[in-house]
């Protein structure tokens, strides 16, 4: 073939590779007319970067995100939080917030606003959620529904703070290979779009959410999971030296959707500290939407509940609040700007009451009515999924819910209790660390016990350290709790732990020790076992021994302490 004849045949190819392009591509976004207030940022979650499994560094994430007209991005590495994190700062103009993403036994828990944790976080979701709480974060269930196992968050009666309602990474992965392929040829045009076009209305995550509602507030929001590469296989690392191809990029994702943010004041735009203390309050109180910027955009919906009191004043509720039970309500959302077309549906627990195609819908509280919580959905025409993906959502107003009453207890006063049996404590441990017990008798029937101990250095390899002593036979026949006094050299978390010596069975539940000496009691029925594999609750009459363990769920190899306990007892109601 000569030179001119390939150029044509190559010519005539790419024409054919873009008209191809073209045809599989979907709509382009509508632009909508900007409406300026300083008070509403947009802006990214979740997001990993070279730091861990990602392909960008944090200086290249913050461009794209002042490329796709972003004023602050969230970056969730995978960690244990004992890295501590980069202060907040302004790179490119976007204000940076590094955050972690932390792997419980039940999920991925996004943790933001977390100072350096003394300790690994990780173990149950709740033992996690406790110790974000404890350091003062926000935490959020990442991709809760994922059609991955592993990904998926899988306790739902713990406390969360708040939940991906949409996670970019997971919302692809339940499409065919015929979908993703069409996707993968119309990326190069319309990379935005073709993202936004494998999603769905998630209705299983958001029946979820409006469940939990009426128990608690819940904040949801839209996570990008973005790490700008995938392998072969749909992971986000090279397989075994092979290759990765670097999309969806940050600047697709970005520009994909993006969390709309009401702020108490505006970003200052030189005082990171300040101004992320301010992005972040308001994500914890939920004044935050998801806009699917593919579809339309820049937009928000401005959402409002208002009550009249007896002297007539007007007070005004937004996103995240919950309002007092007592006067009618009026309930009320419109679209900024105010588009006319897209649907506005107002749902209360999740039904639709109201809805409009005028660009604002609205709707009456009245004060007989039982408590409800609202949210706002709005559909942009011709939205993609099955069913329709929403372009707006809006948190929820909680309206008419009285205040939260103090936590009920998980158990009721003991009415007896039955101490350890007075028999020494005994030293078990891997190979590799080091434990000393030393014995302090406090009186007749209580011998505090102290445990010196270091774990085996190296990479985590089943290093730990325990104390264990021996119970009777049906030693814990009738009761429903384990209580002792401990404390540590400093904080920390150890594994509580009951086994059989027949079956060789363990169960474990995990507790929160610090520097001053206090009670801490354990249920029964929290023990959880400790293979996973075991389905089997805890056999009480089959337990005879209890430990005390280090190990390296919560604590580094090569950790050194202190952890003294005493006044071990079962306790019955």
């Amino acid at each position: 073939m000569t030179p001119r004849r390939l150029l044509i045949a190559l010519a005539v190819a790419v024409s054919g590779v873009i008209l191809a392009a073209w045809w599989l591509a979907p709509p382009a976004r509508t632009v909508l007319a900007s409406v300026d207030d300083p008070r509403h940022v947009r802006g990214a979650i979740h997001v990993h970067t070279t730091v861990s499994d990602g392909a960008g560094t944090p200086g290249e994430v913050a461009a794209a995100a002042q490329a796709a007209g972003l004023s602050f991005v969230v970056l969730t590495d995978h960690g244990d939080a004992t890295r501590e994190p980069a202060p907040p700062r302004y790179v490119s103009g976007v204000l940076v917030v590094d955050a972690v993403e932390l792997s419980t036994t039940g999920g991925h828990y996004v943790a933001i606003g977390l100072p350096q944790a003394p300790y690994r976080l990780a173990g149950e979701p709740r033992d996690v959620i406790d110790d974000v709480t404890r350091l003062g974060g926000f935490g959020i269930a990442a991709h809760p529904d994922s059609p991955k196992a592993d990904l998926s968050w899988r306790e739902w009666q713990a406390p969360f703070d708040g939940l991906e309602w949409l996670n970019a990474d997971s919302a692809w992965r339940d499409e065919p290979r015929r979908v993703l392929a069409r996707a993968l040829a119309a990326y190069w045009l319309r990379a935005p779009e073709t993202i936004v076009s494998l999603f769905d209305r998630p209705g299983r995550t958001l029946a979820r959410w409006d469940a939990l509602s009426k128990r608690r507030r819940v904040v949801a929001l839209a996570g990008h999971d973005a790490h700008a590469r995938i392998g072969p296989r749909g992971d986000w690392e090279p397989a075994d030296g092979g290759y990765s191809l670097r999309l969806p990029s940050y600047a697709a994702a970005f520009r994909a959707f993006s969390l709309a943010v009401t702020l108490s004041s505006p970003l200052s735009g030189t005082d990171a500290a300040r101004d992320a203390r301010l992005l972040i309050d308001s994500l914890r109180t939920g004044r935050v939407s998801t806009v699917i910027d593919a579809l339309a955009g820049p937009a928000r919906a401005e959402f409002t509940a208002a009550v009249t009191g007896a002297s007539g004043d007007r007070v005004s509720y937004g996103e995240g609040a919950t309002v007092p039970a007592g006067s009618a309500v009026d309930v009320k959302a419109a679209l900024v700007p105010l588009v006319r077309g897209p649907e506005i549906r107002l749902l209360s627990d999740g039904v639709v009451v109201a809805r409009s195609t005028e660009g604002q819908v609205s709707f009456v509280h009245d004060s007989g009515r039982s408590p409800a919580v609202y949210r706002v959905e709005a559909l942009w025409p011709g939205a993609p999924g099955a069913p329709p993906v929403p372009w707006i959502v809006t948190n929820a107003i909680r309206v008419g819910f009285a205040t939260p009453r103090a936590t009920v207890p998980l158990l009721a006063s003991a009415t007896w209790e039955r101490p350890i049996p007075v028999v020494p404590w005994v030293v078990e441990k891997h190979a590799a660390s080091t434990v000393q017990l030393t014995p302090t008798i406090l009186t007749p029937t209580n011998t505090a016990w102290t445990m010196t101990w270091t774990l085996g250095g190296g990479a985590p390899a089943g290093q730990y350290a325990a104390m264990a002593v021996p119970l009777p036979r049906g030693f814990l026949t009738g009761a429903d709790r384990i209580s002792f006094n401990a404390r540590a050299a400093g904080p920390m978390r150890v594994s509580i732990q009951l086994r059989s010596s027949v079956t060789g069975r363990r169960w474990l539940r995990s507790v929160y020790l610090s520097e001053r000496a206090g009670p801490i009691t354990v249920a029964l029925r929290e023990f959880t076992p400790a293979v996973a594999s075991d389905p089997g609750p805890l056999d009480l009459a089959g337990a005879d021994s209890l430990l005390v363990v280090i190990d390296t769920v919560n604590t580094a190899p090569g950790s050194a302490g202190e952890t003294w306990v005493s006044e071990v007892r079962v306790e019955g109601a």
